[in-house]
């Protein structure tokens, strides 16, 4: 909350009547320009409190025309009417006077954005540019001239393009991006370094016309419109230049880059004709203009909109005021306009939360006006202050904005209203009271006999005395800072704090070293006084004594906070031993965190709420969620204000808002979400948080902390709705402390309201002992000693104290504490509400706080479970039905057509019908809600079903209409709802039965024949009646009728479709006839009573019949009657049904035998069917004798893998692995042996791997050698080796594998046991020597290569063995030798060795033994022909092959 401090200029006598106010742009330097009859034209300057700077006066005899400040420099350029061009320097005063170019009066003279040039303009078109250097010094005379004959009326400067980034470049360069490194690169064109100047300008003229001069001073025509202009503006955003005329028509032209303009825009503003116009342009495109109307015109040509801002009478305007004026502050977004009244008012930009900032148009929110004297025809802002100047045709004011001073102590609050009013409260005796002072009021101080106040220069003493303002003293005293306790006032200069009396006499001084600081800060809390100077150091002092003594030394704070800037605030608490602080970080924004110093401990803590957790996290004891929950509510906010409570030394209160909002300007305050958070602090358990909750609305700022209460401060022109017992009196007493004036001060709002504290809600007004027992709950429940906490209230009877602990409860989520708390209020319902309130601990503590009356808790409960059903149930029973709707269609859609019912019989009940008719339609219950709530308006509801279109409805009104006995209009909505029933039963009442025949037959309707054929029965139509009872598939009242009629015939098709008790019936009631039996045996049969149709069907000698029951028996049908089935299938030869049927009936060795009779093939179902695995059917042993004779029969049938599995089924798994056998399936031996794990098992899988091409697949040669291994035969496996060497030999001469294979035969036997009583030693040496002799005929080949003559000698000594055969081929070893002769040349020996061979083994062919190379050179050597072994060996096998030939054709025939 800001007032404007108004300071009136200190103006020279010579000075009269101000024309014209310029602000420097960022020094506090306000130019004044005025005319006096007497002395002409004069021009001064005025420092920010409106300070005449004497050096910088300038007269002449003529008017000055235009005053424009150098945009850096302290340089003002000054146009007069007989066209000198004057610059003055602040604040030496130096005048530099231009030279003479200008004979006519000044009318522009424009500075480009860094100054560096100077445009000037004359009423006869003559235009100069001049050139300055840094220091705003004429550089020799104008670099360019130009005569345009026309007067010129307006100058812009065209900014110019953006230059380049240099930290982002160099970002870009190091992360490798090429196009930046090449600006950086001498290569490259040159970098543009910052923003650069723009030297090209536009200049308008009186006839319309716009010229553009470049940075060379070269000129041309740009455009023409039609009237003299009156302003220029650049539109930087869209490049474009906007031109308005006298006549305030507004064209808008886009810029080339060639230098031409072409149209964009052209749009007529409105104005009030005849009156002076004062238009204003922003930077983002607004255009606000006044033309003396009780208006402010602004159009956003950004967004091409346009609105008004007119003035509010409640807020001090009067009817028909005129704003003259306006002026627009960027800095803190705020539009000023002045009035003729002498009021300026104020529009504050304000984002609501939630809005489009873009969206301007409803944002600007009018202020308490600022009153001054006389027609304010003037307003600027300027300066880096943002300041305002106020011209007001006789003055010129400047207008300083100022936070309202407000202050808090002992009961007392005094608040700010105006710059020199306060408006003061007394809380113990309920007074009002209003000051106005005699000085500018920028600080207050109250206790609660005392009101001082300050003005930086003078500090003034106001003595409270009943209903009365007594001044006590006022003394000049330029500290900036004051502080109070009982009759002294602590003031501060550099190095000490003054202790002085209301008068102003100084009793004592506080002094502080160079390096302790200046003090800057004061705060008084009890008897202590806290001090902070700008070297960051604090001191408390105790005030108990008639002295202020030192509490501590001096607290260096920069060695113990990182980054810290400068204090902000310091506050000590009621005991001196804890000092909270808020400072600056050096960058100077304010940081984070809230620092506490504990005075006892020397030590320094923090509060952090950016992370929302203390220096050493959450102390309390909570369950994780609830911290989780207090984190998020707490982070990202930073500290704006704190205070201790002045009573208990424990409670700390701050102020937060989100971080987000540092960046905004001050105008945005009405809309941050400001919190306030109260801690517990102590040095046992240090930082423990209480409470937080958000700052009510229409509250300004948090002043103090007294429990019960918080105290605020009230926006102005608001009332706190929930002001809690405000001190008031019908006619509060109002002081004039002012003793120059006695005039009546104007009754003044209530500035200051207090809330209960979340713990004292319902006890505002206890007892102190109720009031410091409920701080120690609150103390102890928030560490989590509950022992305490339970202790230190265990007195209190109060309900209200108990109840107030509850809403304690919601806000600590204790439900354990609640139970408590409610049953000692004896609040049952809440207990019993709070047990069904569902699993979640969220939901339960909104439902505790729902029976509290705590809505807004239980609604933000709701929300943080995500429990959405509760919501709605909650918003519903609230009233808040628009929350409750848009909560159904978020987030609880399964209730959406409830809350859509719910909300239309609200309606309804609320006589909306219009509206609940429609939310009857969103919940689908309009077909019965809808008729039922119009059923008094026919009119309306005969409409409404027309419109509709709905069956439902149509059934409805019709029902309606034949209760009305409007039997036609009735029949033809029946048929638009397609009720064929009721058209049916209405054509019947009214005799057209043909017409009820005629909708049911084509229809098909159920219903609608079944009633027509009750209409036909009872005109004994039998025909039609059973007809129709056959097309309602009422098939019982047919089948009456047609026993009833002799209807056989039919009788028995409707049997057929009807129930089995109808067929049933059917059946009996042609067996007792004694015809159509075949009829009653399909009855029955269909019936279900099986054993009465194949009676019936053996006694009547029906076979067919049987024959089709006979299908449908199954192992649940009567044994008996199975036998007499079987045995009528086997007379018939109908084996397979036959079979079956014994099956079914557990004649399982009857079916069997059959089976074997007739050699029916038993498939894998049947003989499933047959292993019956119950025990109480069959035992164990005859079930497996059972299961092994069908394996018998199975094998005798060759289906061997079934046979298997039986064989399997009955243990016998020998006799399985033999029927596997025959079936030959490798994959299955081999699958079953590895699954039974038997040796006999092992043995018969390898003994029958043999058999199979071993040689050539390795799997089934590795499955041998582990079946045999498995099978521990290890005999059978040592022949096995054997044979696989004598395949080598034979098949592929290889020893080197053969030898390998007799050894491991070898090793094989020599493990077996001997049962063959000596056998086996004859094996072993058998083996023993075949390894002998094929080891020496190794050895001959491999002794070859080395000794062939030696090779020779073992071969031939081979041949010598009497057994050699056995073990190495003899055509091998005579091979070997053939060979080597062959090799040799001695082919004599040769074909000597060769004879021998043939003679040996004449049935051999040779070629097996000898290799075709050393035949054919021993054919070419001895001319011997070689062929005829093998001429003979090939005729013996064409002789096998037709041997064979001839023995397949025999076994064909």
């Amino acid at each position: 909350m800001a007032v404007y401090f108004d300071h009136r200029i200190e103006a020279p006598e010579c000075s009269e009547v101000p024309s014209q106010v310029a602000w420097h742009s960022t020094l506090p330097v306000l130019a004044v320009a005025s005319s006096s009859s007497t002395s002409g034209g004069n021009v001064d300057l005025y420092l920010q409190q409106g300070e005449f700077v004497e050096s910088c006066h300038v007269n002449r005899p003529n008017q000055p025309t235009v005053l424009r400040w150098h945009p850096i420099k302290p340089v003002l350029a000054l146009g007069w009417e007989n066209g000198e061009v004057l610059l003055l320097t602040h604040p030496s005063g130096d005048q530099t006077v231009l030279p003479n170019t200008h004979n006519a009066s000044i009318t522009l003279l424009e500075w480009s954005s860094s100054g560096s040039r100077l445009v000037t303009g004359d009423q006869m078109g003559v235009l100069a540019v001049w050139k300055l250097d840094a220091r705003g010094r004429l550089q020799g005379n104008h670099l360019v001239k130009h005569e345009y004959n026309k007067p010129l009326t307006c100058c812009i400067f065209r900014p110019a393009p953006p230059g380049d980034d240099v930290a982002k470049l160099a970002r870009a360069s190091v992360s490798g991006d090429e196009s930046a490194l090449d600006k950086f690169s001498w290569k490259g064109a040159p970098l543009k370094m910052g923003p650069q100047e723009g030297l090209m300008f536009y200049v308008s003229t009186t006839d319309g016309k716009v010229y553009s001069v470049d940075e060379r001073g070269k000129t041309s025509a740009l455009l023409s419109v039609e009237g003299s202009i009156l302003k220029l503006f650049y539109h930087e955003k869209r490049e474009a230049l906007a031109v308005i005329t006298e006549t305030l028509m507004l064209s808008q032209y886009t810029l080339g880059p060639e230098g031409g303009a072409q149209e964009l825009m052209k749009v007529k503003l409105s104005s009030k004709s005849g009156q002076n116009t004062d238009i204003v342009w922003t930077e983002n495109g607004l255009l606000i203009t006044a033309t003396g109307e009780q208006v402010i015109r602004l159009w956003d040509l950004e967004r091409d909109d346009n609105y008004v801002l007119s003035l509010d009478e409640t807020l001090g305007f009067e009817r028909g005021e005129i704003i003259n004026c306006v002026s627009y502050c960027a800095g803190k977004e705020i539009l000023a306009a002045g009035t003729s009244h002498g009021r300026i008012a104020m529009w504050r930009m304000v984002v609501q939360p939630g809005s489009n900032r873009n969206d301007t148009k409803g944002q600007w929110k009018l202020q308490t006006p600022t009153e001054i004297e006389g027609n304010v025809i003037q307003l600027r802002w300027g300066s880096s202050l943002n300041l305002l100047a106020a011209n007001s045709s006789s003055t010129v004011l400047i207008l300083c904005e100022h936070v309202m001073s407000a202050h808090f102590s002992q009961q007392v609050a005094a608040v700010q209203v105006t710059p020199s009013q306060l408006s003061i409260a007394q809380y113990n005796t309920g007074m009002h009271l209003t000051l106005q002072s005699d000085i500018h009021i920028k600080g207050v101080c109250v206790t609660k006999d005392s009101v001082t106040v300050w003005s930086g220069k003078q500090v003034t003493v106001y003595e409270l005395a009943g209903t009365a303002l007594r001044n006590t003293g006022s003394f000049p005293c330029d500290s900036h800072v004051v502080a109070v306790h009982d009759e002294n006032l602590y003031t501060v200069e550099p190095n000490r704090v003054q202790v002085r009396t209301p008068q102003g006499t100084v009793k004592q001084l506080l002094t502080f070293s160079k390096t302790e600081g200046n003090p800057v800060l004061l705060s008084v809390c009890q008897a202590y006084l806290v001090v902070g100077t700008d070297t960051a150091h604090i001191k408390v002092f105790d005030l108990t004594r008639r002295d202020a003594k030192a509490h501590c030394n001096a607290k260096n704070l920069a060695d113990q906070i990182a980054n810290l800037g400068a204090l902000r605030s310091v506050k000590c608490n009621a005991s001196g031993n804890q000092v909270s602080i808020l400072i600056s970080q050096v960058n100077g924004r304010p940081d984070h965190k809230v620092y506490f110093y504990d005075l006892e401990m020397d030590t320094v803590t923090h509060f952090d709420f950016f992370t929302g957790r203390p220096s050493s996290g959450l102390s309390q004891r909570e369950d994780s969620e609830r911290q989780q929950f207090q984190v998020t509510e707490l982070s990202g906010r930073c500290p704006i204000s704190h205070f201790w409570d002045e009573s208990e030394p424990r409670l700390f209160v701050c102020e937060t808002e989100p971080i987000s909002s540092e960046s905004l300007s001050a105008s945005h305050s009405d809309t941050v979400d400001i919190s306030v958070v109260t801690l517990f602090c102590t040095q046992e358990h240090g930082l423990l948080l209480q409470d937080c909750y958000p700052k009510p609305a229409g509250l300004q700022a948090l002043l103090a902390l007294d429990v019960p209460f918080y105290y605020f401060s009230c926006k102005p022109g608001e009332r706190d709705p929930a002001e809690v017992s405000a001190p008031a009196s019908a006619s509060p007493p109002q002081t004039q402390a002012s003793r120059r004036s006695s005039a009546p001060v104007p009754h003044l709002p209530h500035m200051v309201s207090r809330r209960a504290l979340r713990d004292f809600v319902g006890l505002e007004n206890c007892e102190k002992a109720t009031r410091d027992a409920m701080l120690n709950f609150s103390f102890y429940l928030t560490i989590g000693d509950m022992d305490e906490a339970f202790k230190s209230i265990k007195l209190i009877k109060s309900k209200a104290v108990w109840e107030n602990m509850a809403r304690m409860c919601v806000k600590t989520r204790r439900l354990d504490v609640a139970q408590v708390c409610l049953g000692n209020m004896g609040n049952a319902r809440a207990a019993r509400a709070l047990k069904e309130a569902g699993p979640e601990p969220e939901a339960q503590v909104a439902m505790l706080a729902i029976q509290l009356g705590m809505l807004e808790d239980a609604e933000k409960l709701y929300k943080g479970c995500r429990r959405y059903d509760l919501l709605n149930k909650f918003y519903q029973s609230s009233g808040q039905w628009q929350k409750a709707l848009e909560t159904a269609e978020n987030h609880d859609r399964i209730h959406l057509r409830t809350t859509y019912y719910n909300y239309a019989r609200y309606l309804e009940a609320m006589g909306d019908k219009s509206l609940a008719l429609t939310y009857y339609e969103n919940s689908d219950t309009h077909r019965f809600e809808v008729p039922r709530m119009l059923q008094d308006d026919a009119l309306s509801l005969e409409i409404y079903v027309n419109k509709m279109k709905d069956k439902n409805i149509y059934k409805w009104w019709a029902q309606y209409l034949e209760s009305q006995s409007d039997m036609e209009t009735a029949l033809r909505f029946y048929e638009y709802a397609q009720d064929y029933l009721s058209l049916v039963r209405v054509h019947c009442y009214n005799g057209n039965i043909q017409k009820a025949s005629e909708i049911a037959n084509n229809t098909g309707d159920r219903a609608a024949s079944y009633h027509l054929a009750r209409q036909y029965e009872g005109h004994d139509n039998i025909k039609q009646a059973v007809h129709f009872y056959t097309r309602a598939q009422a098939y019982n009242n047919a089948i009456r009728l047609c026993k009833e009629n002799g209807l056989d015939d039919q009788l028995m098709n409707l049997a057929l479709l009807s129930n089995p008790e109808d067929m049933m019936e059917a059946a009996c009631y042609y067996e007792e006839k004694g015809t159509h039996m075949d009829r009653a045996v399909v009855l029955y049969h269909k019936a279900g009573h099986v054993s009465k149709a194949l009676e019936l069907a053996f006694a009547t000698q029906q076979f067919s019949a049987l024959q089709l029951i006979a299908e449908d028996l199954n192992e649940n049908s009567d044994p008996s009657l199975l036998a007499r089935c079987s045995d009528f299938f086997i007379k018939h030869t109908q084996y397979e049904k036959a079979v079956e049927l014994l099956v079914a009936a557990k004649k399982y060795s009857q079916a069997l035998q059959l089976c074997l009779e007739q050699n029916l093939t038993i498939t894998e179902e049947l003989a499933d069917s047959m292993a019956i695995t119950d025990s109480k059917d069959l035992s164990e042993d005859a079930r497996k004798d059972l299961l092994e004779r069908i394996a018998d029969c199975c094998m005798r049938q060759g289906n061997y893998h079934l046979a298997t599995k039986k064989y399997t089924q009955a243990g016998n798994k020998l006799k399985a692995m033999r029927a596997l056998l025959k079936s030959g399936d490798t994959e299955k031996i081999i699958f079953f042996a590895s699954v039974c794990r038997q040796k006999e098992l092992f043995i018969m899988a390898a003994n029958y791997l043999q058999s199979l091409d071993w040689r050539q697949n390795p799997e089934i040669l590795k499955n041998i050698i582990g079946f045999y291994t498995k099978g521990r035969a290890l005999d059978l496996l040592g022949g096995f080796y054997e044979a696989c060497a004598q395949v080598e030999i034979d098949e592929y001469q290889n020893y080197e594998k053969a030898l390998n294979a007799l050894t491991e035969a070898y090793k094989c036997l020599s493990k077996a046991k001997d049962r063959s009583s000596g056998q086996q030693e004859v094996r072993l040496a058998d083996l023993q020597h075949k390894t002998t002799l094929i080891k020496r005929f190794l050895q001959a080949r491999r002794l070859y290569a080395e000794e062939p003559g030696e090779a020779v000698r073992l071969c031939e000594a081979l041949l010598e063995e009497p057994e050699l055969d056995s073990a190495v081929r003899i055509g091998d070893a005579y091979g070997f030798l053939v060979e080597h002769h062959c090799q040799q040349g001695s082919f004599q020996v040769a074909y000597r060795r060769l004879e021998a061979l043939q003679k040996l083994l004449p049935s051999q062919n040779i070629r097996y033994y000898i290799s075709q190379e050393s035949l054919e050179a021993l054919q070419k050597a001895l001319g011997v022909h070689m062929g005829q072994g093998d001429r003979r060996d090939s005729e013996r096998e064409e002789d096998e092959v037709e041997e064979d030939l001839s023995l397949g054709s025999h076994q064909g025939n």
